[in-house]
């Protein structure tokens, strides 16, 4: 059986508890054996978390120490998937910028703040993870985020909605699920889930399962193949002993 851990905590406006266990289900209903823990010293233990399948943070504005943050990133690095969502993966740690760099993006403003209507489109990339999803519309928070280039978007969302000063830029198309890879590691991460009912709503939900079990599977694909790396290396090894 696959094992997750939920790590929840941070700033209580962004409801990490009720999140975490609407992702507890989630995952459940997937068969994994999910620990949800309200501490980072669930961090502190390299070992526990190399094996994992997955790590999903639902942690907003909050303070790391630098072991734990590495002992994530080495474990991810080591093919962990990690995955998450909103502030809760990308507002985290806001002084911590490897923290950043693994996550693929940084969380910097949503002008017009909560109830502000807009359109998730969906996008046709290399990538089948989100195939047959619709377009949607959600009211919530429009996240404008600093992001990675070196992310694959699987949906985006464009500004201005609300007027402000970033309205002088013009139209700009704006990631709001995306993946990357970190070492051997899976990253996934959708930028809706600003409250509990936003992760329920259907398109929200299946976002998250299929993200969810991309990231997880990504531990298997990376043993895989360093199991075929070590056969190969050793069938090389038994030619050259052979001359």
């Amino acid at each position: 059986m696959r094992k997750a851990l939920i790590v929840w905590g941070g700033w209580d406006g962004h409801e990490p508890e009720q999140v975490a266990h609407v992702f507890k289900g989630i995952l459940e209903k997937e068969h994994f054996d999910v620990e949800i823990s309200d501490t980072l010293e669930s961090f502190a233990d390299q070992e526990k978390l190399l094996g994992l399948d997955l790590i999903v943070p639902v942690w907003t504005m909050g303070e790391i120490k630098s072991e734990y943050a590495k002992n994530v990133l080495t474990a991810v690095q080591n093919g962990v998937g990690i995955a998450g969502c909103h502030g809760g993966m990308c507002d985290s740690f806001r002084t911590n910028v490897d923290w950043q760099f693994m996550t693929g993006g940084q969380w910097v403003a949503h002008p017009g703040n909560d109830g502000v209507e807009y359109t998730v489109h969906l996008k046709y990339s290399s990538s089948m993870l989100l195939e047959g999803i619709e377009d949607f519309q959600v009211k919530s928070e429009q996240y404008y985020l600093h992001v990675d280039p070196a992310v694959e978007v699987l949906a985006s969302t464009m500004f201005p909605i609300v007027p402000g000063p970033h309205s002088a830029n013009g139209a700009v198309e704006m990631p709001v699920v995306w993946t990357k890879r970190w070492g051997s590691g899976r990253v996934f991460y959708n930028s809706l889930g600003h409250h509990a009912d936003i992760v329920e709503m259907p398109a929200v939900t299946e976002i998250m399962r299929r993200g969810f079990i991309w990231a997880a599977d990504g531990k298997l694909v990376s043993e895989q193949k360093n199991g075929a790396s070590a056969q190969q290396n050793s069938y090389t090894g038994m030619v050259d002993n052979n001359y």
